[in-house]
């Protein structure tokens, strides 16, 4: 259906913020031949201290960029696709770290990148703090 669509320049949104799906037109939109960026949410750079457990494993490390849908870290662990952890992410010195669960979606040299098992919307803290980033982050970046 959303192949139909394309041809009549409609194309498919996810709003971020609330998760509703819709779609619009796109008359007079041109496209590019580059490769599409498939994400489904927006990554925000950081750099948070982090520590993770799951099953006999513990580490830590640093978050290097995170969304409403999961994270990226730098860390020395030895983990493995699907593994689940439990993740404590220190936002601000003063709060207490930010708790959630996640599992490992890929391993690479860029880093281990988390895929959050509950949505942004479900956990308050997470959804304000990317929201606050995303709208820091946006003024800083349009160039």
């Amino acid at each position: 259906m959303e192949r139909l669509k394309s041809l009549a320049y409609i194309s498919p949104f996810h709003c971020q913020s609330c998760s509703c799906r819709f779609s619009a037109s796109r008359w007079g939109y041109s496209y590019s031949n580059q490769v599409l960026d498939r994400r489904e949410h927006l990554r925000i750079p950081v750099r948070l201290f982090l520590s993770f457990s799951g099953g006999k494993i513990r580490g830590e490390g640093t978050v290097l960029d995170i969304s409403m849908g999961g994270c990226v870290i730098e860390s020395q662990a030895s983990v493995h696709v699907d593994d689940i952890f439990y993740l404590q992410i220190v936002l601000e010195n003063e709060q207490a770290p930010l708790e959630v669960a996640a599992m490992v979606r890929s391993v690479s040299s860029r880093g281990i990148a988390f895929k959050f098992l509950r949505s942004a919307q479900e956990n308050q803290r997470l959804l304000a703090f990317v929201q606050s980033k995303t709208e820091t982050w946006g003024t800083h970046s349009s160039v």
